[in-house]
């Protein structure tokens, strides 16, 4: 039970860290600071969509789940949460090259609004 809510917290994390590096940008809007937190986030999930890394906390999470008695998955953690439900054939290189360009161009964006919105003050 210990390591399938570990797991779970693990899960929770991952998942707010990916929420983060693509909307993390419009924090910036209200906090100053925040592009020195966001954009290493966004470098870290751009080179994990793009170069076909894995995070940590995916061999973190398997590792507490079959310690916790249940089955690990082979995927890194956007192809078995995020890409199963919107895709259901695994996610090809080419597609995450796409995702990593998208992550890009909508944070390019919102730092725009973000310089825009600053130099107005």
């Amino acid at each position: 039970m210990t390591y399938h809510l570990l797991a779970d917290l693990v899960l929770l994390l991952h998942a707010a860290f990916v929420a983060f590096a693509v909307f993390g940008g419009l924090l910036a809007l209200r906090y100053p600071r925040m592009p020195w937190f966001h954009l290493p986030a966004l470098a870290w999930g751009v080179a994990v969509e793009s170069l076909d890394w894995i995070c940590p906390l995916t061999p973190l999470e398997n590792r507490l789940r079959r310690l916790g008695g249940e089955a690990g998955y082979d995927a890194g953690f956007v192809e078995h949460y995020i890409g199963m439900v919107l895709y259901p054939e695994s996610l090809a290189l080419e597609l995450r090259y796409l995702l990593a360009i998208g992550l890009i161009a909508v944070n390019v964006a919102v730092y725009v609004m973000v310089a825009l919105s600053r130099k107005k003050r």
